[in-house]
């Protein structure tokens, strides 16, 4: 049974989470208010776990001169008596390429690689309010052209499950 406390303290958590992101504020301690030290996150580009899941963020975001990530329809639902609780939201997520980028790509280079999918986390109430503890990312559709990825990274195909 979800609460409309907890269902507001989590789709508040995801608007903060996706404002730091858009603001580079999603590293060190600041993403301890978003997540648990034990955070998994499964995105289109790899799993990563812990520290290293932060400082994979951080990593993509900084492939982008700026961003914009819009997160809608948050369904919640909460397990009082264990503390936890499942999230999924619909995300629209507007990439900014670096000018460098552009410029390598040609005058004709559409400067936006824009992403539309959804989001799916598991929570955890901690002493300090709710923490995610797993996030799953799934683009449905992209329009533009992504940045260039490190060497042996290969994204998920649009529309395939990035599994949980």
């Amino acid at each position: 049974m979800t609460t409309q406390t907890d269902h507001t303290e989590i789709s508040m958590l995801v608007s903060r989470l996706f404002r730091a992101m858009d603001e580079r504020r999603f590293d060190g301690d600041r993403a301890r208010g978003f997540c648990t030290d034990d955070v998994r996150m499964v995105t289109p580009i790899g799993v990563s776990e812990g520290i290293e899941a932060l400082e994979h963020s951080k990593e993509a975001l900084e492939r982008y001169a700026r961003t914009q990530h819009i997160a809608s329809d948050v369904l919640v639902d909460v397990e009082a008596a264990s503390g936890r609780a499942t999230a999924s939201w619909n995300a629209l997520m507007t990439h900014v390429h670096h000018d460098t980028t552009l410029r390598q790509r040609g005058k004709d280079a559409n400067p936006l690689f824009t992403v539309g999918g959804y989001w799916e986390a598991e929570l955890r109430r901690t002493r300090d309010g709710w923490r995610i503890s797993h996030v799953s990312i799934e683009a449905i559709w992209t329009t533009g052209e992504p940045p260039e990825l490190p060497a042996g990274i290969q994204p998920t195909p649009v529309g395939r499950r990035t599994g949980v």
